[in-house]
């Protein structure tokens, strides 16, 4: 059986309710991919064949008994490695937690499960997630489907490999600050950062609580923004082991037609750059496009900017870098030959700055809620932003700086374009746009009010219409 690789999880949803297509013989053809595939592109670090083939075969069973079906019966996903999955590796790509394995299933795998998805497995991770590309001690270096000298993105690039390459249809990865979006954005899927507690993050290591509750999602990813919706209204809803959970109502804008219904004033914010790192001319050139399709579909679109988004930066570093450094560091003193490289590093720049106190740590908290604020004010007026998600495409292992516009840009400072949003709790959709020179794909970034994730995916699917069909990665991973 041969199925085009841009096929939607939407499609294949339709396809085996109707019976066209059985989810046996969807589940086998991913297999065979991730068997043809995964050995270069190392997405996948453990599937479950025969516990997938196993769930393929009772969803026909029940399809043909006439039961009831989840409206994601049948289709096939994957789970990024620092989600619980009962029985499968639970290891963060981390030596120190080698052989760790899902006791039970985390409450949004189990709320997939629910709906009729077949788990094939758990992908690749940055070691301790503290990256934005893919590589550990335990499993090695994940590539990007679309060349293989570039990175997929990290912390969640095995889940955006797999995806890109047609090896699941959907999944989860988390995001504490850009690890979705950034993914994403390097491999020409979508993703979504959903605001906290949105999406329970019970059941994900490191555990999202105390100050990293601030800033730790978890969130869905995908080849379409109708597959972005379906998954994430599957997974949504408060969770008890969740402190951000809430009991928010999920459709405040749940098309186009009723974002405008709701605000027939709605203001599209658009930036390009943030005035002080630049980004490159293919994807300032994508920022602009899609935001001349907003304005083509009715919207008003103007350049806006909040003026406090460095300040967001140093607040956001503060608990991802210093507090991350206060976690990380008593287990891995003494043991950095166990350890990858990047996460030394990592934690080197982090030794940079004071060690942080909880004297500062509680300032660090207040300022935040005050930046949130102002935020909320200034989005009061502009609902929609429109910006990059990064400097660039997708990088090639190992670069640590670039040229941009003439300029040098490092490392740390080239996730600001995701991080900001992170600390001030926005949902932010990543939507490939167009293609780089050298034909990788460029994603732009929409980011709405806090809890209004379906504006956000409402105006990401206006830009994912007006550019048209999803392209798939060039053969052999997009064939």
């Amino acid at each position: 059986m041969t199925l085009p690789v841009a096929t939607s999880a939407t499609a294949f949803a339709t396809l085996l309710r109707a019976g066209q297509l059985s989810a046996v013989e969807l589940v086998e053809w991913h297999l065979a991919r991730i068997d043809r595939l995964n050995p270069s592109l190392n997405a996948f670090i453990a599937v479950d064949h025969e516990g997938a083939l196993r769930a393929a075969r009772a969803a026909d069973d029940a399809r043909a008994a006439g039961n009831a079906l989840g409206p994601l019966h049948g289709v096939p996903v994957s789970i990024k490695s620092s989600v619980s999955v009962a029985g499968m590796p639970f290891e963060t790509g981390s030596r120190a937690r080698a052989g760790i394995r899902g006791d039970a299933d985390a409450p949004l795998v189990a709320r997939l499960r629910a709906a009729g998805a077949i788990v094939l497995g758990v992908t690749n991770v940055a070691e301790a997630l503290m990256a934005w590309e893919t590589v550990n001690p335990l499993y090695g270096r994940t590539n990007s489907p679309w060349a293989l000298d570039r990175t997929p993105g990290g912390s969640s690039g095995g889940e955006a490999a797999a995806i890109a390459a047609g090896l699941s249809a959907g999944g989860i990865g988390s995001d504490g600050g850009g690890s979705i979006r950034v993914p994403a954005h390097f491999s020409g899927i979508c993703g979504l950062k959903p605001t906290p507690g949105r999406v329970p993050a019970t059941g994900h290591f490191p555990t999202c609580g105390g100050p990293f509750a601030l800033t730790g999602v978890v969130g869905p990813m995908a080849r379409t923004i109708g597959d972005l919706d379906l998954l994430f209204r599957v997974v949504s809803g408060p969770d008890a082991g969740d402190p951000n959970g809430h009991p928010v109502p999920l459709d405040p804008f749940a098309t186009i037609d009723q974002l405008r219904r709701n605000d027939s004033r709605l203001v599209i914010g658009v930036f390009e750059d943030d005035g002080i790192v630049p980004v490159d001319a293919a994807t300032r050139g994508a920022v602009r496009q899609a935001a001349r399709w907003l304005e083509d579909a009715g919207f008003r679109v103007e350049a806006a900017r909040p003026e406090w988004l460095e300040e967001a930066r140093v607040l956001w570093w503060a608990i991802f870098g210093r507090a991350s450094r206060l976690l990380l560091t008593p287990g891995i003193r003494g043991h950095e030959a166990d350890v990858h490289p990047n996460l030394v590093e990592f934690l080197e720049w982090t030794e940079r700055d004071p060690l942080l106190t909880a004297g500062e740590l509680l300032q660090v908290e207040m300022a935040r809620d005050a930046l949130r604020g102002r935020m909320l004010e200034f989005m009061a007026r502009v609902p929609i932003l429109l910006c990059p998600v990064a400097p660039m495409p997708a990088f090639r292992h190992g670069e640590r700086s670039w040229t941009i516009e003439g300029r040098t840009v490092h490392y740390l400072d080239a996730w600001r374009y995701t991080a900001w949003f992170n600390l001030l709790q926005n949902p932010g959709v990543t939507v490939p746009v167009a293609t780089s020179p050298e034909g990788l794909p460029i994603g732009v970034q929409v980011v709405a009010r806090p809890w209004d994730e379906a504006g956000a995916l409402a105006v990401a699917s206006l830009i994912e219409q007006a550019r048209g069909a999803w392209t798939p990665p060039p053969p052999p991973y997009g064939a």
